[in-house]
Parts: C-alpha cells; sequence; structure tokens
C-alpha cells in the first residue's frame, strides 16, 4: 500500500464516521425546535417533556459530532499539504467562515439553550434553539459549497502555480454546490424523522407513554414523507446536473461504455471493467438514459470509453454505491408513506411498529453510499478537471506514519461510535421524564 491510497483511506474513514453524527444534528434540531414552539404557543407541558427528551438526544449526538470533525480540518496540513498549498485561498476562505461564523453561532446558542430554561423568557428560549438549527444549516452550506467547489470549480484563476480566489459571489452561487446542499438537507431530514419514528415505534409497541410517543410519530410522519418525496424529485434534478458538469460520473453509475444518442438504461446490469463492457444487461428502458440525464430521449450520452482509462472513476464501487443509495430512498419514501398513513394511529399497524426501529439504519447508510458516489465518481480528481488527487498528498510523509496515525483514528473513532450507539440507545429505551405531578 503507498502513501497515497493510505491517505485516501483516513480521510475517507474519518469524514464518513463525522457524518454519522452531521444529518442527525441537521434534521433533529429542526424538530426539537418546533416541538418547543409547540410548547411555547399551547402551554402544554407535554411538548415540554419532548423538547427535553429529543433534545438529550440531539445532543449526545452533537457533542460526540463536534469530537469527530476535529481531525478532518488537521489532514489538510499532515495529509494533504499539497492540495492546501494549491487550492488554500479558496478552499480555506469558505471553512474558515463556516468555523468563525456558523459553528460559532451553533455552539453559542446551544449553550444558552442547555442553560437558560429558568433564565430566559420561554419566547426567547424557543429562539434560542431556531438559531442553532439555523446555525446547524450554515455551517453545513460552507461545507457543502467547499465540496462543490472540488466538483465544479468556479470563480477562480491560476497565478503562479497555484489557484486563486476571482470571484466569491461565484463560488456561493455555484450551482453544482446548491444541488449537493439541497440533497443533503433533505436527506438529513428524512433522516431525523425516520429516528424520531422508530424510536416512538418502540415505545408504542410497548404501549409505552402512548400519547407522548403517538405526538412525536404524528410530527415526525409528515416532515419524513415531504422531504422523502423532495429527496426522490430532487434526486433526478441532481442527476441531470452530474451529467452536465461530470459526465465520466455519471457513466459510472450507470455503467455506460459507448457514447450514443438514445441510449437505454437497463435496470440490471453486471459491469465488467476489465472488458471495456457490461457482462449482462436485462430489462432496458429505452432511451431511457437521455432522457433522465438530459430531458430529451435524442439526447447524446458520453460512454466511459470517451475517456481515457486513467480519467475513469472506479466503475464497480461507483455504480454499486449508486442503485444501493437509489434502492435505499424508494424504501424510504414507501416507508414514510406507510407511517404518515398510519399517523394517527401507528398502534393499528403492529408490522409497522416492529420493522422502523429496525430500520433507522437505512437512512445513514443510504446517504453514506450516496457521498461514496460523489466522491469516488470524482476520481482521479480531488478538484475536478484541475488537481489530480495523486498531486495533492503531501511530501515527506512515510507510509508508517500514515499506517500509524490510520490505525490511532480507527481505534479511536471505533470507540466513539460505541459510545454513541451506546448512550442513544440507553437514552431513547428510557425514555422521557415523568410528567410533573399536579399540585394538591
Amino acid at each position: 500500500m503507498d502513501i497515497l491510497l493510505l491517505s485516501r483511506l483516513q480521510f475517507a474513514m474519518t469524514t464518513f464516521v463525522h457524518f454519522i453524527f452531521v444529518p442527525l444534528t441537521l434534521g433533529l434540531s429542526l424538530l426539537v425546535a418546533y416541538m418547543e414552539s409547540k410548547y411555547v404557543r399551547t402551554g402544554e407541558e407535554i411538548y415540554k417533556r419532548m423538547t427535553k427528551f429529543w433534545g438529550k438526544l440531539f445532543l449526545i449526538n452533537f457533542a460526540l459530532g463536534v469530537v469527530t470533525g476535529i481531525a478532518l480540518e488537521f489532514q489538510f496540513g499532515t495529509n494533504w499539504a499539497r492540495y492546501s498549498a494549491y487550492v488554500g485561498d479558496i478552499f480555506g476562505s469558505l471553512l474558515a467562515i463556516e468555523a468563525t461564523l456558523a459553528f460559532f453561532l451553533e455552539s453559542t446558542f446551544l449553550g444558552i439553550w442547555i442553560f437558560g430554561w429558568q433564565r430566559l423568557s420561554p419566547k426567547m428560549h424557543n429562539a434560542s434553539i431556531w438559531l442553532v438549527a439555523l446555525a446547524a444549516s450554515l455551517s453545513a452550506f460552507w461545507i457543502i459549497m467547499a465540496n462543490g467547489w472540488m466538483q465544479n470549480p468556479v470563480g477562480y484563476l491560476l497565478a503562479d502555480g497555484r489557484a486563486e480566489l476571482a470571484s466569491f459571489g461565484a463560488l456561493v452561487t455555484n450551482g453544482f454546490a446548491w444541488h449537493q446542499f439541497i440533497h443533503v438537507l433533505a436527506a438529513s431530514y428524512v433522516l431525523s424523522g425516520m429516528f424520531v419514528m422508530g424510536i416512538s415505534a418502540y415505545h408504542l409497541a410497548r404501549g409505552n407513554n402512548v400519547d407522548f410517543f403517538n405526538r412525536s410519530f404524528r410530527i415526525a410522519a409528515p416532515f419524513t414523507l415531504v422531504f422523502a418525496l423532495v429527496l426522490v424529485i430532487h434526486g433526478h434534478s441532481h442527476g441531470a446536473n452530474v451529467a452536465k458538469h461530470q459526465p465520466a460520473k455519471l457513466a459510472a453509475m450507470e455503467s455506460h461504455w459507448e457514447t450514443m444518442p438514445r441510449a437505454p438504461q437497463y435496470l440490471v446490469v453486471v459491469p465488467d471493467p476489465a472488458r471495456e463492457g457490461n457482462r449482462l444487461e436485462l430489462l432496458p428502458i429505452p432511451a431511457g438514459l437521455s432522457l433522465l440525464a438530459y430531458h430529451s430521449p435524442n439526447a447524446v450520452v458520453q460512454g466511459l470509453k470517451d475517456f481515457a482509462p486513467e480519467d475513469r472513476p472506479p466503475v464497480w464501487l461507483t455504480f454499486f454505491s449508486f442503485r444501493t443509495m437509489v434502492g435505499f430512498g424508494m424504501a424510504l419514501l414507501l416507508l414514510s408513506a406507510w407511517a404518515w398513513k398510519n399517523r394517527h394511529d401507528p398502534r393499528r399497524s403492529a408490522t409497522m411498529l416492529k420493522l422502523l426501529p429496525w430500520m433507522i439504519p437505512v437512512p445513514y447508510l443510504a446517504i453514506q453510499f450516496g457521498w461514496l458516489v460523489a466522491e469516488v465518481g470524482r476520481q482521479p480528481w480531488i478538484v475536478y478537471g484541475v488537481m489530480r488527487t495523486a498531486d495533492a498528498v503531501s511530501p515527506g510523509i512515510s507510509v508508517s506514519q500514515v499506517v500509524g496515525s490510520l490505525a490511532g483514528f480507527v481505534a479511536i473513532y471505533a470507540m466513539l461510535v460505541a459510545l454513541h450507539i451506546f448512550l442513544l440507545g440507553k437514552y431513547s429505551r428510557l425514555g422521557p421524564e415523568a410528567p410533573p405531578r399536579a399540585k394538591a
């Protein structure tokens, strides 16, 4: 194994583990803010208990997410120094804004929310968690703008052997990045809704705190369905955007080898990259790929053979990840529709209640496979069309150094993930605090 592969494995592992925590932070902060708004508006104590119960799970997730995120940016100096020197003027500015504006705002108002229950008016306290939710989305926005620039570099010029920022406006209006941002937000909201419904279903199946978890379920079910629909509809639009800016990635996603008009889409495909083709192609949809990618059945779709072998993404991993992500996404849409149908009385479907807790990992997996498509499908470029990943790794580091740091990260992150699962599992099963006793 060489330094490049080891460095990629290390960054992929730390990023994927960190992104276990990010989507739940984005979606659950919004749901908790809505629950507290219900409490402020109605004065019903049950909504305050809901806010505190789901808020506790949010805080556990947020704390561990912060810990896992610390190591990510350090790797740009340790493992990817050439990349940092080449594009730091652009990439660094976006990360700096995220840290000094969005994360500072998020952490400040989260502290106010945690310690302000008895110190702030109900409306001011509620405003603080809404600001946390807004800041969490702002934080995701700046990070995804940075990643979106790597996918579709805009607003820069090459000078003195490095990329320099020429237009900050172009950077933040990058259409590719905005597509990514919408997709990530929708996926995060679906994950959070499934999280709330899964835990609610666990307790409802056992008859625990029925009114409490019925109301939680009724809040989460329409929320999840709406964003599952957004996710599926927008996924088509995002795919067309990929076809426009990254045709090699699209070809790898579909294992499409020959450039042709009226390109069919096969529902069953077995890629064979060694032979530059597919071993099996079944159930074709005539002109389906042309229609999906370019909204015209007569459109020409580039095949992988149009690209030099060294410029092609890893076909098997990109193809498999894309198909798995889409399959999970459709399953989540159907499951959220089932939950929405039973939202007024979830206990009338015992099968659904038994199934939903087991489905909590599915949106996590769908999101991770989505990021595999985005990042592996971009290869061999770290900045698409501008800088190759092989040219970005730090000079002067040894295999033993990267192996040692990778082993250390694996051990620490495994413990953090285990702690995350243990704490969320423990407090989810415990349920909410008992309602206050009525005064005699």
